[in-house]
């Protein structure tokens, strides 16, 4: 079975102004989505998923990587990064994680960034023009809540139902103007442990 891609959709924008103070810099702020064709629709309840994702979620990964990177103007532009998948309606949720949550897809993001963080995720189900939410954070440092950011578009006609939508984000920076601090003051204002914060 070949990978069926209907359309890659890419979204930017520019934010100048937040709070009626300028940006500066400007955030930047991207994402990159394919629209395919459910490889386990009609198949009904398949347990086995593993031959599609080995197959299809290393393309996926690369071509989505290769788009973002090109959108952003280099992977040294992009600070912030993350992941989302998207069912129809018809589709299992399963079906669309299984092609994000594999380090074939998200590696070659981060290998390309050469991040240490996890890359944050969404996975959800909807009918077409359903916003697509791509939570981001920092791509080296998993406390930097200045990079707590989310890339939100949607598709006008996808997901059909038999479709499956996947994405990656990114952004310049962080927040214009973020001032809420970060994990470790936290931590430190409560006392808690760094490496233990629970206590556990």
């Amino acid at each position: 079975m070949e990978l069926r891609i209907r359309k890659i959709v890419t979204f930017a924008e520019q934010v100048m102004f937040e709070g009626e103070k300028e940006a500066d810099p400007i955030l930047r702020v991207f994402g990159v989505a394919a629209v395919v064709r459910n490889p386990w629709a009609g198949r009904g309840y398949v347990e086995d998923l593993k031959p599609e994702i080995k197959a299809f979620a290393p393309k996926l990964g690369k071509l989505l990587t290769d788009q973002i990177v090109a959108l952003a103007g280099g992977a040294d532009q992009i600070e912030a990064y993350g992941k989302a998948a998207m069912s129809g309606l018809d589709c299992e949720i399963e079906h669309a994680s299984a092609l994000i949550h594999t380090l074939r897809f998200g590696n070659y993001y981060r290998e390309a960034l050469k991040a240490k963080s996890y890359l944050g995720f969404t996975n959800t189900r909807g009918p077409a023009n359903t916003q697509i939410n791509i939570p981001l954070m920092d791509r080296h440092d998993t406390g930097r809540r200045s990079h707590y950011l989310t890339v939100q578009f949607s598709i006008y006609d996808a997901p059909a139902d038999d479709e499956l939508i996947a994405a990656f984000g990114g952004a310049s920076g962080g927040r214009p103007h973020h001032r809420i601090g970060d994990r470790y003051q936290d931590l430190k204002d409560i006392g808690a442990d760094i490496d233990n914060p629970a206590g556990l």
